[in-house]
């Protein structure tokens, strides 16, 4: 049973944003602190990726443990509705993966971020990892295989 009203869940949910949430503005200030300049939901682009760094040819997409199931200790279970969330979460992992595909056949290196890497025990480290992905790719010639990595 759950703790709280259907109206007071109903508030709850309608406040979680799905841009600009801490986790991207982590990424996005230090990426902007080390001079790369990058666009944010850019609509050229199928999925509207968090963050495109033109110059580096990569696209980041920052994802939460919950939303897109990481399989972490964020990615909890709720007690009510379970098919619905089921269902919600099955589609939007579909969604993650013809996204990634599109972006790596068009040439686009993509870096994933889980929302679980940038805690505090992690954060130092994995925007460092970024940074160094970044860096390294844009010195790479166009014609090489996109990578990809992701940390979390």
């Amino acid at each position: 049973m759950d703790r709280i009203t259907k109206e007071q869940r109903s508030v709850i949910m309608s406040r979680i944003r799905a841009r600009d949430t801490g986790p991207e503005l982590l990424v996005r200030k230090r990426l902007f602190a080390l001079g790369w300049r990058y666009r944010i939901c850019d609509r050229r682009y199928k999925g509207k990726p968090d963050i495109v760094i033109p110059k580096a040819r990569t696209i980041i997409d920052v994802r939460g443990c919950f939303w897109h199931r990481h399989g972490c200790s964020d990615s909890t279970m709720p007690k009510t509705n379970v098919k619905f969330w089921m269902e919600k979460w099955s589609k939007n992992v579909k969604r993650d993966h013809a996204n990634e595909e599109a972006w790596r056949e068009a040439g686009w290196n993509v870096i994933v971020v889980w929302q679980c890497a940038l805690g505090k025990k992690r954060l130092e480290r994995s925007l460092g990892k970024i940074a160094q992905c970044v860096a390294k790719w844009s010195n790479e010639p166009d014609g090489k295989r996109p990578h990809r990595i992701e940390i979390g």
